[in-house]
């Protein structure tokens, strides 16, 4: 809470992470919500399975966007797709390191409104982390599909000027800004960087 707090003024979306909601259960949402009626959150927790019920459990704390990973059955999907609809609210598809584009476009045909392309927290450990060309490949191909595109995974800014010219259209950043000695420069730092790679 004291870095969201410290960082409030320059976020638009707040993601409540899956490490944080496995630890702290949708209270996390709901004392979040609490605190900021009026921000967007993500409740990001990979539903594969039960995908109306989670989806539901999700909302209902406060939630306006939920994420569901791309192995996931269409079945699943388009039962989130019916709650998030319920709700007001949208679903993100996380994509693994592969995805079929048929598959991508049957989620936009179920009415999944994001994906996110991510670079693995394992990857990261096992120190093969990086952006390459087939993620920029990937995030023009999905943005054509008519998705807004997600980029996540130890982002900073100064990954960001890799993506100019990339329709990116959410950046998440938590680490960076959560474990920053001053979360509010680093998020102010991360939004001048974004206006900066794309201007309006």
């Amino acid at each position: 809470m004291r870095p969201l707090n410290a960082a409030i003024d320059q976020v638009d979306v707040i993601e409540c992470g899956t490490i944080l909601i496995i630890a702290e259960g949708l209270r996390a949402v709901r004392e979040i919500r609490a605190l900021y009626p009026n921000k967007t959150i993500l409740a990001d927790v990979r539903i594969a399975e039960a995908g109306a019920l989670i989806a539901r459990n999700c909302f209902e704390a406060g939630a306006n966007w939920v994420s569901v990973v791309a192995g996931a059955s269409m079945t699943t999907v388009e039962q989130v797709v019916k709650v998030a609809n319920e709700f007001g609210g949208e679903v993100q598809i996380e994509l693994g390191e592969h995805y079929d584009a048929d598959q991508a476009r049957e989620w936009k045909r179920l009415g999944a409104k994001h994906v996110i392309v991510h670079r693995s927290r394992d990857a990261e450990v096992a120190g093969t982390l990086k952006w390459g060309e087939d993620d920029v490949e990937r995030i023009k191909e999905l943005h054509d599909m008519g998705f807004t595109v997600t980029i996540t995974g130890g982002v900073n800014a100064a990954d960001l000027p890799f993506f100019e010219g990339s329709p990116v259209g959410v950046v998440i950043s938590g680490r960076g800004i959560v474990k920053a000695d001053d979360p509010l420069a680093a998020a102010t730092e991360l939004k001048n960087t974004i206006n900066t790679v794309w201007p309006q």
